[in-house]
């Protein structure tokens, strides 16, 4: 399956870890774009400049590690697409574009199913695409997550309830599963 990744789950860290994680482990095949990763690279810098040198980075990783997840959708097609909130609408071309049939996104309000479906395409939160995913093959998303738990551990060297770090990154049924 190919789903587009939305700026708003690739910033903050743990959260796009455990998508990128699932998606390593053959989960689905990630999708984005330059003007995607240019939202998460902004996001990120409004905690300064290091947290842009950071974003620039893991971007630099990303492309490297993925380098046929970028997707160029014509312009053409943005134009002739609408959504409650036009600057979405590169969100959606990036969707079509790169054949994907899934947006995962936190901002469902912003991708009604009336406008996607006509084009193929539906949006889910993180929160359910990894509960339904979870439910498929337990081990690949439990392995992504075990992953990224102990990582976050040893990164602030201090216990990290489970359930506790799912909610912070929006995953609380995931994390009510797991915990």
């Amino acid at each position: 399956m190919r789903a587009v990744l939305d700026a708003c789950v690739l910033y903050p860290s743990v959260l796009r870890e455990i998508l990128m994680g699932f998606a390593a482990q053959g989960g689905f095949t990630p999708l984005w774009s330059a003007r995607i990763l240019g939202e998460w690279q902004r996001a990120a810098a409004r905690l300064g400049p290091e947290g842009a040198a950071i974003a620039s980075g893991e971007i630099a990783m990303l492309r490297s590690t993925w380098p046929e997840a970028e997707i160029i959708a014509n312009p053409d097609l943005e134009t002739r697409l609408w959504l409650p909130d036009p600057a979405d609408a590169h969100v959606l071309a990036t969707a079509i574009a790169g054949g994907a049939a899934l947006i995962v996104t936190l901002n469902l309000r912003d991708f009604p199913n009336r406008a996607l479906a006509p084009e193929g395409v539906q949006a889910q939160s993180p929160d359910d695409f990894l509960m339904e995913r979870w439910l498929i093959d337990a081990s690949a998303v439990e392995t992504a997550v075990r992953s990224v738990h102990v990582r976050t551990e040893s990164l602030s060297g201090r216990d990290q309830p489970l359930r506790a770090l799912l909610k912070r990154a929006r995953l609380p049924r995931l994390g009510k599963a797991l915990g």
